[in-house]
């Protein structure tokens, strides 16, 4: 059956309600290897009736259950593709009008699902990408279908100025190790495309990890590997820490290349983080020139490495047909400012001390890392970690060998090896 047949058929089985409509997709799905994701474009479909009340998988981080829907969904199809590996990118909160601009594909999921005081409506809470190892046959579309299970999952966090495309290619090679598990890329709230949702204050290291919290909810997955770097790190100790109770199977959280508590700043001529920040709310919102950024930085005293991987925040202003120049940052550096001092001021050591039973945190040290470690912080992690007694729960330190701050780019093998164990021998 080709494209234009489906959507033919699918029109015709909308006035059948929900589960006729179901019935469709599943039987699309399971007939076609290519991700039924991909298959969703601009379509509008009122169901007659409600659907049953949907439990998320996820309700052991104590989000309320969803209540029953009768609002209409919104289904999007799109010609579909193929690849060694599925990868669903998700703008949410985006108009029609974004959404003619670059391929969006939205999993089938109401608009509304979760209009509730604790899962926030679902174009309000943070832009992602799915990326899915090629024997994964799972998607939200058929989460109802028990039949099929839900692959392991892990979620990746980025740190401060960054986005979720830190991840990209580090993320693709996991997926080609580990066809059976699918891997969710965010983008943090100030950050890439979540910077256009705007988002209440305070911006903090928990408001951060409330948001990724919700989104798991709203995307029904439950995370069996969670990795920040650097303030995404913090953020899985936070997100561990409103979970609050003990999770019925074994997850494994990646802190990369920072400490639980207060940050300690670098040796004298590092890249440090505040000062890169203050230094960019100095600079006009709309620049004509990337190499002129990156010669100011340099001027500034930041490594040119740093200055490189900063400009990338910056998109043009006009259309792609546009002859102007102009670019202007993707990112909210008032909302980004904010962050850093939370990063820099919240202490989540009594998490890591007293961990919920079925977490296993990991810690991993660049050996020239941006931050000191302190002794203390070494000692009281070593302790932490010879105090843990729960089969599948407890505290681990790793250092990551001829690798600065930026372990993902500065050595990508070495961070593949340490953190493949997680992956091995885990099954849907």
């Amino acid at each position: 059956m080709n494209y234009y047949k489906f959507v033919e058929i699918l029109n015709r089985h909308v006035s059948a309600g929900w589960a006729e409509l179901s019935r469709l997709l599943f039987s699309w799905s399971f007939r076609h290897s290519c991700s039924t994701m991909s298959f969703l474009s601009n379509f509008t479909a009122s169901f007659p009736g409600e659907r049953p009340p949907f439990i998320p998988p996820y309700s052991q981080f104590n989000l309320h259950s969803l209540p029953p829907i009768s609002s209409r969904p919104t289904i999007r199809i799109s010609p579909p593709f193929q690849d060694t590996f599925r990868v669903s990118q998700i703008g949410v909160g985006r108009s029609s009008r974004y959404s003619r601009k670059r391929s969006v594909c939205m999993t089938l999921i109401n608009e509304r699902l979760g209009r509730d005081r604790d899962i926030a409506d679902p174009s309000s809470i943070l832009a992602y990408e799915l990326v899915q190892g090629k024997l994964v046959k799972w998607s939200s579309m058929v989460v109802l279908n028990r039949s099929i299970p839900e692959p392991p999952t892990a979620v990746l966090l980025h740190g401060i100025l960054g986005s979720r495309k830190n991840w990209g290619s580090f993320v693709r090679r996991l997926a080609q190790e580990f066809p059976t598990w699918q891997f969710v890329l965010v983008d943090l709230r100030c950050h890439g495309d979540s910077a256009s949702i705007k988002k209440r204050g305070p911006h903090t290291v928990a408001s951060t990890a409330l948001d990724v919290l919700k989104l798991i909810a709203q995307l029904r997955i439950t995370p069996r590997v969670l990795i920040g770097h650097s303030f995404g790190g913090k953020v899985v100790l936070s997100m561990v820490e409103q979970a609050a109770k003990p999770l019925p199977r074994p997850v494994r959280a990646w802190v990369l290349d920072a400490t639980p508590g207060k940050v300690r700043a670098g040796q004298d001529g590092e890249d440090h983080p505040g000062k890169l920040i203050s230094f960019l709310r100095k600079l006009p919102k709309e620049v004509s020139s990337k190499r002129d950024i990156v010669n100011a930085l340099i001027q500034e005293g930041f490594s040119k490495d740093v200055a490189q991987w900063v400009v990338t925040n910056l998109r043009p202003t006009g259309a792609a047909s546009s002859s102007s120049s102009s670019f202007s940052w993707v990112f909210d550096l008032e909302g980004i400012s904010e962050m850093y001092e939370s990063y820099e001021e919240t202490n989540l050591w009594k998490v890591v001390e007293n961990l919920p039973r079925g977490v296993h945190v990991n810690f991993l040290k660049a050996e020239r890392s941006l931050h000191r470690w302190a002794l203390e912080d070494l000692q009281r992690i070593h302790a932490a970690e010879e105090s843990a007694a729960d089969e599948g729960g407890g505290v681990e330190m790793h250092v990551l060998e001829d690798a600065g701050h930026w372990v993902h780019a500065d050595n990508p093998d070495g961070l593949f090896r340490i953190l493949s164990f997680s992956f091995k021998g885990v099954k849907a």
